[in-house]
């Protein structure tokens, strides 16, 4: 998953993060092109220091202070980008910041009044938004006092040092919610990966362990058949082959997410599988689906299979009964899936994975599930919502 939506052609090397420290030299420096366009305020300093309007220690003097400035606003800045300074050091450097405006503009006069907005832009970025909401205005009165002082009258620039100021706290909250959104997003990829790593073992669990259990029951067959009846252990032998097979394809369908399971054929399958363990079955040929959503189908279809698998392993049951039907409730119409056997219900040690993941996959198609012993044995019953069928020889 990516971050955002990406042109085709880009690659994630080009890709400027925001909110994230520089990967390379090249990201390092496009993220330096944001900084550098503020260096407009500046044009009035560099052009009084270069004037000669002062006295050459004062004019050495300027060019450190201007150099310690802004070596202090652009690794605020810069490092608020990526990996900003925690604690109490980014309040001092906006405090040296401050500092440093303050005693330029003092000494060398009006001309760099305009380092107050580098003040305002670092309070708003670096600092956090509860405390940039008053620093910005204290910045601002601050340079005002500064500007009767020095006889600047230009006050439009302190219209543009609190509205900066005060931006860049949204700007600062946007970079946030990119970052937040940015770790809830890998956060839903990675839910979504667990559940489909959930449904791929849920999925293989219900299709190896009917067809295992087929398989060791053909398999014990056909060696209690093999001294006496070699003909019919080859039978045996023949159907342990033909399962194997479509349990292999099965399996492929499955991990490649585009297998269907039918209730008609399980229905099938079911008998079969009954028969061979000598269960004494009663399963439906062709049931009514009309109506009945791909999604509802599939999870009666694991259902039957579940519960075919556990009369055949574990309940001991010589006979078992299938039926499905539509029955009318108060929340509408259900199609419903019993499977009844005389067999003592399994080992009684609580629900299984089979049942538990047959379960949530009735839940997703809006069914329910209900398994119980009853006095004669033990009951699985599968219901999923189903819409009215036509009626017969409607003109509709």
């Amino acid at each position: 998953m990516t971050d955002d939506t990406l042109p085709p052609d880009a690659r994630p090397e080009q890709l400027t993060r925001i909110g994230q420290p520089p990967r390379s030299t090249n990201e390092a420096l496009r993220k330096a092109l944001w900084i550098a366009p503020w260096l407009v305020f500046l044009g009035a300093p560099v052009q009084d220091l270069s004037a000669g309007h002062h006295t050459p220690a004062a004019t050495v003097a300027g060019w450190a202070g201007l150099a310690a400035f802004v070596l202090t606003y652009v690794t605020l800045v810069f490092r608020n980008m990526g990996r900003p300074f925690r604690g109490p050091a980014v309040g001092w450097l906006v405090g040296a910041l401050g500092v440093l405006a303050v005693v330029l503009c003092l000494t060398l006069g009006g001309d760099w009044i305009g380092l107050f907005v580098y003040v305002s832009v670092t309070c708003g970025a670096a600092l956090p938004i509860r405390v940039a909401y008053w620093a910005i205005p204290v910045n601002a009165t601050a340079m005002l006092l500064v500007g009767l002082h020095s006889g600047v009258h230009d006050w439009s620039l302190l219209l543009v040092v609190v509205l900066l100021g005060y931006a860049m706290t949204g700007v600062k909250q946007l970079v946030r919610t990119t970052v937040e959104l940015r770790k809830a997003r890998a956060t839903v990829a990675q839910l979504a990966a667990n559940e489909e790593r959930l449904r791929l073992a849920r999925d293989l669990h219900d299709l190896l362990g009917h067809s295992l259990s087929l398989i060791t029951l053909k398999s014990e067959l056909a060696g209690r058949m093999l001294p006496d009846h070699p003909e019919k252990a080859a039978q045996q032998v023949a159907d342990i082959e033909q399962v194997s097979r479509q349990a292999l394809v099965d399996v492929r369908a499955a991990v490649s997410g585009y297998r269907r399971t039918r209730l008609s054929d399980e229905l099938a399958g079911a008998q079969v599988a009954l028969t061979a363990a000598s269960v004494v079955a009663e399963v439906p040929a062709e049931p009514d689906l009309t109506d009945i959503p791909e999604e509802g189908e599939t999870a009666l279809a694991w259902a039957l299979r579940e519960a075919v698998t556990n009369v055949v392993r574990h309940s001991g049951a010589t006979r078992c009964t299938v039926e499905v039907l539509r029955r009318q409730t108060l929340d509408g119409q259900v199609l419903e899936l019993s499977v009844e056997d005389n067999g003592s219900g399994g080992s009684g040690k609580g629900p299984g994975n089979g049942l538990s993941g047959l379960t949530e996959r009735l839940e997703k198609a809006g069914g329910t599930l209900e398994a119980a012993r009853t006095r004669h044995g033990f009951r699985l019953v599968a219901r999923v919502p189903a819409g009215a069928p036509a009626p017969v020889g409607s003109g509709a």
